[in-house]
């Protein structure tokens, strides 16, 4: 059979050939294989999904992580040597001031970056298998 100019697709375990037994217990063993590999099909995109979920997980935590120690560092190293260099210029207050400020423009917009990641992570339920085994039970149902 040919759906729109093309062959269908495959299913593993199931096969449509015109030589295989007719009637109603032929039919029902051929509607519990093609449903036998449907579940396995969603089942492995469930897998897909939810590792491509945890992937984004992990670069969130990455970037978390990234961001503590970059805050670390750079208030260490970073508040003695600008507060130091703008105090020749400035008075000591506002020196401290500003390299406060610029420390935490940075420790935030790494925060951000990682807050965004993780976001792309969670629910960390798989929400394109879920909306398939709910739209394949819809079609079943009123097929039947």
């Amino acid at each position: 059979m040919v759906c729109g100019g093309r062959a269908p697709a495959k299913l593993p375990g199931v096969s449509v050939n015109a030589a295989e037994p007719r009637g109603i217990r032929a039919s029902v063993r051929r509607v519990a294989r093609h449903a036998s590999a449907l579940m396995s099909l969603q089942q492995e995109l469930a897998k897909l999904e939810m590792s491509r979920k945890a992937g984004a997980l992990g670069a969130g935590v990455g970037l978390g992580i990234g961001a503590a120690l970059v805050g670390v560092f750079a208030l260490a190293f970073g508040l003695a040597t600008a507060v130091v260099a703008l105090a020749i210029v400035l008075d000591l207050w506002l020196a401290f001031l500003i390299v406060f400020a610029a420390l935490l423009l940075l420790t935030a917009l790494l925060g951000l970056l990682a807050v965004r990641s993780l976001r792309k992570g969670t629910p960390l339920a798989p929400e394109q298998a879920l909306q398939e085994a709910s739209l394949t039970r819809k079609v079943l149902k009123h097929r039947v």
